[in-house]
């Protein structure tokens, strides 16, 4: 009898083999197949991470540029200004204006200017210049210009 269950034994190896060679060969063509969809997104991916980049170079030019309606101003020397949303926040503290009057000021809504001092957004171009000449104007003179306009601040 040991050489019928050899043989059985043999037989049921041979099977399982067979049976598991036509499995791992489907295994195999789909793995290929993965790889190589993964290596065509990761292609797709870089390019996209570099039209991006070229996209973002492309906008801070476009926001450092002066809109063409502003007052022509004699050209600055020396360090561009560049917008930033925790120096934009200083600035309103330092004024005592809320959002709500900084909207007012600048002829934006509330919700742009959280969004710019949360730093979730830039301003569009065209607010740029105002906010840039924020620095250089002080509490009552923002108030006084606020009140002119019927921006509803108190002083």
């Amino acid at each position: 009898m040991t050489t019928f269950a050899s043989s059985l034994k043999k037989e049921i190896a041979r099977v399982a083999r067979k049976e598991l060679r036509e499995e791992l060969d489907a295994l195999r063509k789909a793995s290929a197949s993965h790889r190589s969809e993964i290596a065509a997104l990761k292609r797709q991916v870089r390019e996209l991470q570099v039209a991006l980049r070229q996209t973002s170079r492309r906008a801070d030019k476009a926001l450092h540029t002066v809109a063409p309606d502003a007052p022509a101003e004699a050209p600055q020397r020396g360090r561009r200004a560049v917008f930033s949303a925790e120096r934009l926040k200083a600035q309103r503290e330092r004024l005592g204006l809320t959002q709500k009057e900084m909207a007012a000021y600048l002829g934006t809504s509330t919700l742009s200017v959280w969004k710019w001092e949360t730093g979730q957004v830039t301003p569009r171009a065209r607010f740029l210049p105002a906010i840039l000449a924020l620095r250089s104007q002080g509490k009552r003179e923002v108030l006084r210009q606020l009140a002119s306009s019927g921006g509803g601040a108190a002083g």
